[in-house]
C-alpha cells in the first residue's frame, strides 16, 4: 500500500464515502456495512467520510454502531462537514458539531469539512462566521485537519482559498467524464487547488455508478485492456494525479467493496495505454451528449 505523503495517519490513497451504504428496507443494512467495513479496514485502509444529512442521517449512526463500537478509535479516521442547512446563525454551530460527534460516537472529527460549498453557500458561512467558528474546534483538538467540499467553479474556489489560507484539504468532485465538463470545470477547479498547495480529496469518482455500466461501445474499449473493471478504471484515473491525497468510493454492497479494494490496495497510475483507453472512452460519452444523475440530491 502506498504511502500518503499529505497525511501519514490515512492509509493509502482511498477512502470508505458512506453516502450509499447497503439498504435493507428503509434503514442501512447493518450486516452488510459491518462486513463491508472489515474488508476495508482489514484491507489496510482506515478513512470514513461521512454527513448529516447522508441517507437521512442513518449514516452517521450507522458509523457510530458498525465502525465506532467495533473498533478502537486508533483504527479509523473520520471526516464530517458543517452543511448550510442546519445552522442559521453562528450559536448554532457549536451545538450542530456536538450533535454530530454524539451521533457518531466519537470525540474528535479527523477531518471537518465546511460542506458543499458554492458563491451562494460561502456566503452564509462567511455570514456566520462559520469557517472561524469550526476552525476553533481544531484549536481545542474535537478535530485534526479543517477543509472544504466544494460544488462551483474555479474562480469561486481561488476566491475561497485565497480568503481562508488556513483550509488543509480541498474535495471535489473529479472524474474523467467531467474532467475537461464546462459546467463542472474538474480540471480548472484541480488546477486552482494546486495553485494553492492544497491536497485534494475525490468524490463522485465513478459518477455515482455511471461510470460502472456503461455504454456498449466503450464497456468494450476497457474489456479489450484485460484488465480491471469499469469502476478499476474510473478510481485509478481519479488517483493518478499528483496533488491527490484521498479517492472516496461510495459503496453499497461488498462486490462493490472487493472490486474497490483490488484496484486500490496496490494502487498504480494508469499506463499510457490505459490513459488513451480511457480518453476514448470519455470521447464516447461526450458523443452521446448525457448528464446523468448522480443521485447526490445536492439540486435540492
Amino acid at each position: 500500500m502506498i504511502e500518503n505523503r499529505f497525511f501519514p495517519e490515512i492509509h493509502g490513497n482511498f477512502g470508505f464515502g458512506c453516502m450509499r451504504l447497503p439498504r435493507k428496507d428503509s434503514n442501512v443494512d447493518y450486516e452488510e456495512f459491518c462486513k463491508m467495513a472489515d474488508a476495508f479496514i482489514n484491507a489496510g485502509f482506515n478513512y470514513f467520510d461521512t454527513a448529516h444529512g447522508y441517507i437521512g442521517g442513518l449514516s452517521e449512526t450507522s458509523i457510530r454502531d458498525c465502525v465506532a463500537k467495533r473498533y478502537d478509535r486508533s483504527r479509523f479516521l473520520l471526516t464530517n462537514k458543517l452543511t448550510a442547512p442546519y445552522f442559521a446563525k453562528q450559536e448554532d454551530i457549536r451545538p450542530f458539531f456536538e450533535k454530530q460527534l454524539s451521533l457518531c460516537g466519537v470525540d474528535y472529527f479527523d477531518f471537518y469539512l465546511m460542506h458543499a460549498q458554492d458563491h451562494s453557500n460561502y456566503e452564509k458561512f462567511k455570514k456566520c462566521r462559520a469557517y472561524e467558528t469550526a476552525y476553533g474546534f481544531k484549536n481545542e483538538g474535537l478535530i485534526k485537519h479543517f477543509g472544504i467540499s466544494f460544488h462551483d467553479k474555479a474562480d469561486v474556489l481561488d476566491m475561497i482559498l485565497s480568503d481562508h489560507p488556513e483550509i488543509e484539504a480541498v474535495q471535489i468532485q473529479l472524474n474523467y467524464v467531467d474532467f475537461e465538463d464546462a459546467s463542472v470545470e474538474s480540471r480548472k477547479v484541480y488546477e486552482v487547488c494546486e495553485k494553492h498547495g492544497k491536497p485534494v480529496i475525490v468524490m463522485e469518482p465513478v459518477k455515482g455508478g455511471s461510470l460502472v455500466n456503461l455504454p456498449e461501445e466503450a464497456d468494450k474499449i476497457f474489456r479489450s485492456l484485460n484488465g480491471g473493471s469499469n469502476a478499476s478504471y474510473a478510481l485509478r484515473f481519479a488517483a493518478s494525479f499528483p496533488n491527490i491525497t484521498m479517492v472516496l468510493s461510495g459503496m453499497s454492497n461488498m462486490d462493490q467493496m472487493t472490486d474497490n479494494i483490488s484496484a486500490m490496495k496496490n494502487f498504480k497510475p494508469l499506463s499510457q495505454h490505459e490513459a488513451e483507453a480511457v480518453a476514448r472512452v470519455c470521447g464516447i460519452f461526450n458523443n452521446l451528449n448525457l448528464i446523468p444523475c448522480t443521485s447526490c440530491r445536492y439540486c435540492v
